[in-house]
């Protein structure tokens, strides 16, 4: 009997600054630009993995404030929940899995992030509850 299939889940930091930027990184395995975050321990709670990863990839120490969306990547099960996060400490530099750290401007991320990374940073920006979606990794895929 084969095992039953097992989500994951990830969490991402949407950081803005003063100028309504928005904190990215770009993955050194892939090139690619994203929010800060990753894959959750097994044994991690949500805020303190949250806080972990930001701080590996981007050198800053953020404070978790609210939950802005829930999203699912249908093609390989990871949940990802993204927070609206402030800075209370750090440097910014880059890491093991980070190439570059930057501010982006909100237009500056949907021309460089695939929708399915971007949307997570555009939905932050706006008030009222969490987005929920689902995507393939790189386009959203609309259900209902």
């Amino acid at each position: 009997m084969s095992p039953a299939p097992r989500h994951s889940v990830s969490v991402g930091a949407a950081v803005v600054n003063a100028d309504g930027q928005i904190l990215t990184i770009q993955r050194r395995d892939n090139a690619h630009w994203e929010l800060p975050g990753g894959v959750l321990e097994l044994d991690e709670d949500i805020h303190h993995g949250l806080r972990r990863e930001v701080e590996e990839e981007t050198g800053y120490q953020v404070q978790p404030e609210a939950l802005t969306g829930v999203y699912k990547n249908m093609l390989i099960g990871v949940v990802a929940l993204v927070f609206r996060c402030r800075i209370i400490g750090g440097v910014a530099r880059t890491s093991d899995e980070s190439t570059a750290v930057r501010w982006m401007s909100p237009v500056e991320v949907e021309n460089h992030m695939d929708q399915a990374y971007a949307v997570r940073l555009l939905d932050a920006l706006r008030d009222g509850p969490p987005a929920i979606r689902s995507h393939d990794g790189h386009v959203l895929i609309v259900t209902g």
